[in-house]
């Protein structure tokens, strides 16, 4: 913990379809204001883009409590709680840890929705068409071509920054673990992505919403923030102009520092080992 008693550490979660390479920007500024940075990658994910690619099969054996696990161990490894930071299915992953008072605050980027959010907008359902038009994809790790990642991701972007940025970022994502996202809210009892909407010993939370996001739209972001009901703060914070792939999008240093100031200046102070 710094001299300040803030978190001197970050933690940066990735969401689907990339890796810890989507935070290299974010890495280098935060590192450049003095913070520990650590951009995990999910279990079999510690290979780069180019090899996923190509043997696909981490993504498809990959589980969601292989993930928390993985993140629980090295947030449990510091000697003072980190900021946590999650960008799509990372915002979900964010909320969980919180939920487990594994953090001194987060941030959630474009976040992935968490058990019981049922908003569904066009432009999701839209983007998520080539995962769920097929129920055999539950058994596959399931890519875009460019022109799906364009609409999902990268809507904003010029053609070229759009393809540059999947030929750099994507990897294909876990038909199984979508699907499994999607139907928790009809399997009953607690899924894997459910969290305790009236926990008042979660840390604060901030939900960064992309105004253009047609993947997880500011829609999913708001009524996941009005699920809360605890005593700790939730706020939403919208960018206009940005698409669902914000980490990478131009102009992400105003939202990189907007996420850093907020978590400083609302994470708890208690030098409590995450343990």
């Amino acid at each position: 913990m710094s001299a300040n008693g803030k978190p001197d550490t970050i933690i940066l979660v990735h969401g689907f379809w990339v890796t810890p390479r989507s935070w290299e920007h974010w890495i280098s500024r935060y590192e450049a204001r003095g913070y520990r940075v650590i951009a995990p990658a999910y279990p079999g994910f510690e290979v780069e883009v180019e090899a996923l690619n190509q043997d696909p099969t981490p993504i498809e054996q990959v589980t969601v409590p292989q993930i928390i696990a993985r993140l629980e161990e090295i947030v449990k490894s510091l000697d003072t709680l980190p900021i946590l930071m999650g960008h799509s299915a990372g915002g979900v992953f964010v909320q969980r840890l919180l939920d487990k008072g594994l953090g001194a605050v987060g941030v959630a980027m474009n976040s992935a929705p968490t058990e019981g959010v049922l908003v569904a907008p066009f432009s999701q359902l839209k983007s998520t068409f080539p995962v769920l038009k097929n129920p055999s994809n539950r058994h596959k790790a399931v890519g875009f071509t460019h022109e799906q990642w364009h609409y999902a991701f990268t809507n904003t972007f010029s053609e070229a920054d759009s393809r540059a940025m999947y030929e750099r970022y994507h990897v294909p994502a876990s038909g199984a673990i979508f699907w499994d996202s999607v139907l928790a809210n009809v399997t009953p009892g607690h899924q894997e992505t459910w969290v305790d909407y009236h926990n008042d010993a979660r840390p604060p939370l901030l939900f960064i919403s992309g105004g253009e996001d047609n993947l997880m739209p500011p829609a999913v972001q708001r009524s996941n923030a009005k699920h809360y009901k605890s005593n700790t703060v939730t706020e939403v914070k919208e960018f206009e102009g940005f698409a669902h792939l914000l980490p990478a999008q131009k102009g992400w240093e105003q939202i990189a520092d907007y996420a850093l100031d907020w978590a400083i200046q609302h994470a708890r102070t208690s030098p409590v080992r995450a343990v």
